[in-house]
């Protein structure tokens, strides 16, 4: 732009300082203007980026009260699974078939999500 602003000014050597400050202001100005257009757009970048955060932060909010209660669930089933083991020999049949139920309900899903994913 310096270059254009040299050519201009030494292209017009013979010309009055009154119209080289003229051209010198245009120039000022429309650089100004660009300089604007240019702030403009980076302040609408950033307000994007800071509205994308808080976004992902509401959904990181969200997934971790999810997380929060499935760890409860999960504590839950564990201290209900580990005192039927410790009640003795009446609930080992029952922790037996339960167990086995799993295992077949397992293998049966699986079964399925394989059929379907074909």
């Amino acid at each position: 732009m310096s270059g254009f602003l040299t050519r201009s000014v030494w292209g017009n050597f013979g010309q009055s300082p009154s119209a080289v400050e003229d051209m010198l202001d245009v120039e000022n100005k429309r650089m100004a203007d660009s300089l604007a257009n240019k702030v403009t757009r980076l302040k609408s970048l950033a307000l994007d980026i800071d509205k994308d955060a808080d976004e992902q932060n509401r959904y990181l909010d969200g997934m971790d009260s999810d997380f929060m209660s499935v760890t409860g669930l999960l504590t839950g089933s564990v201290k209900r699974f580990s005192t039927i083991t410790r009640s003795g020999r009446d609930n080992r049949k029952l922790l037996c078939s339960v167990s086995a139920g799993l295992i077949v309900v397992f293998f049966i899903l699986y079964y399925l999500v394989s059929k379907a994913g074909t």
